[in-house]
């Protein structure tokens, strides 16, 4: 019986071109399996089997846990104290291993054991394919419809597989069995029972590799795609930059009579591409990222990472674009949060800003509305800049004498020294809950305990909008930190 193993594991190996060391795992799981039938429970059984020979044996097999943890699986588990008992220096997560009488290869079923074994070839011989063909370095996934699951769609290339999901396609484009259709690789799903290979076509990723396909002076390194943000099936920005001062990026981009920008709008369905400038100036990028709306002026808000772009009242509905779609494709395309205003909202802001940087001077310096103001025509704008601007930059100043400049940064100082204190106190009441929150760093919870949030449940409360106002932080960053703050409320 032992060497008919053997024979019939060289065979399988030579039939499915499988390594024979693939083949003596899945026998071996099939008699482990076997044995696990016959003793139930959820009791863990490893089968060796001599690789020269084709003996074998079995062991029941116990994993080590912490005796805190107490045994969720008795069948399987043991307790540290009780391990020790058999095994001075053992440790958690190791494992105690007793022989057990070896089942008959004659006493497991048949189908029983060519099923596990053939499924464990399958899976060898798929995973084999699917380096194979990852190993080529594609990026863009090229097959045909092969069927419907549940609403995604498999597509083949070869013997190859690559699942579409529904929420990866470009919306509204009906895709039928035997069409041909070009995807991006987004990933690799080990774990995933049927194809493993995850496909999109509403990924920006996508139309970066579709541009690099027809742009031939990407792969050339003069040219390069730096950011890309897409409504999928609708419209999307792509912002280049030329490394060639010979080679225009918009241009090139666009190709003769349109010829390259058209090959990518319809590979995506008359999707409309808009081609900016990328400009490593953060204002003149976001000026670019609007067109076709003119843009007034900007007011950079490096703090919260936001823009506040002021426009015409005949640019404003093209600035916002459909449902706010160019304002939200800009903001995703350079990576600031873009406000878009009229110029009189633009003066009302300011104004409302004055005023608090006003009373700010007012109570912390402990000075009249005259000299606050003052301080605003000079350009401070906060309690740190009257503090540690330089001494001779002050200086210049006409208003203020010597003694006066020195008394409001002594003043300011003071103020700040105070305000650090009171800080640090109610950082100190923040709940350790909301401290062991995953996303959370220290300046983040400074933030969150300057705005009064203590709990986890009062983060969960917040309203994005309330959250970004509070942080600074992005839109995405917000949703995801507050459902994070939210998950309790529905694992308890």
């Amino acid at each position: 019986m032992n060497r008919e193993m053997l024979m019939l594991v060289d065979a399988i190996s030579r039939e499915k071109n499988v390594d024979r060391e693939v083949v003596f795992g899945a026998v071996e799981a099939a008699l482990a399996q076997a044995t696990k039938k016959l003793h139930g429970g959820e009791v863990d059984i490893r089968v060796s089997v001599d690789r020269d020979t084709g003996e074998y044996e079995t062991f029941r097999r116990w994993h080590v846990v912490p005796d805190e943890a107490g045994l969720q699986l008795p069948d399987s588990e043991i307790l540290l104290f009780e391990a020790k008992e058999q095994i001075g220096d053992i440790e958690v997560d190791d494992h105690i291993e007793e022989p057990i009488d070896s089942v008959p290869i004659g006493r497991i079923g048949a189908m029983a054991a060519k099923q596990v074994i053939l499924q464990k070839i399958r899976d060898a011989e798929r995973e084999t394919l699917l380096n194979d063909f990852l190993s080529r370095g594609d990026k863009i996934f090229v097959g045909t419809v092969k069927r419907l699951d549940k609403g995604d769609i498999i597509v083949e290339s070869g013997r190859v597989e690559g699942r579409l999901k529904r929420s990866e396609m470009i919306p509204k484009e009906n895709l039928r069995t035997g069409d041909r259709v070009r995807a991006y690789i987004a990933g690799v799903d080990p774990t995933a029972r049927g194809p493993q290979i995850m496909l999109s076509r509403s990924s920006p990723d996508f139309m970066k590799e579709l541009f690099a396909q027809e742009v031939p002076e990407m792969e050339q390194a003069l040219l390069e795609i730096k950011s890309c943000a897409r409504d999928a099936g609708s419209r999307a920005k792509i912002a280049v930059v030329s490394y060639d001062k010979r080679v225009d990026p918009i241009g090139t981009c666009v190709g003769v009579r349109g010829s390259r920008v058209n090959a990518v709008t319809n590979e995506l369905a008359g999707e409309r591409v808009d081609i900016v400038l990328w400009s490593d100036d953060p204002a003149q990028f976001v000026i670019g990222a609007l067109a076709p709306a003119n843009v007034q002026s900007i007011v950079v808000d490096e703090e919260k990472h936001a823009m506040d772009v002021v426009v015409d009242e005949e640019n404003l509905a093209i600035a916002i674009g459909r449902g706010g779609q160019n304002v939200r494709l800009a903001s995703e395309l350079t990576g600031w949060r873009i406000n878009i205003m009229t110029a009189e909202e633009s003066q009302a802001k300011q104004a409302q800003e004055s005023d608090g940087i006003r009373k700010l001077f007012v109570e912390k310096l402990d000075v009249d509305e005259e000299v606050a103001n003052i301080l605003i025509e000079e350009g401070f704008t906060s309690l740190e800049e009257v503090a540690y601007v330089p001494l001779q930059e002050m200086l210049e100043m006409d208003a203020f004498d010597e003694d006066t400049i020195t008394e409001l940064r002594n003043r300011a100082k003071d103020a700040l020294l105070t305000m650090e204190i009171a800080h640090e106190e109610s950082v100190e009441e923040v709940s350790q809950d909301l401290r062991d929150l995953e996303g959370l760093d220290p300046a983040l919870i400074g933030k969150l305990a300057d705005g009064g949030v203590h709990t986890r449940d009062e983060l969960a409360d917040l309203a994005v909008d309330e959250l970004i106002d509070l942080t600074g932080i992005d839109e995405a960053a917000a949703k995801t930190l507050i459902m994070k703050a939210r998950e309790h409320w529905f694992t308890a």
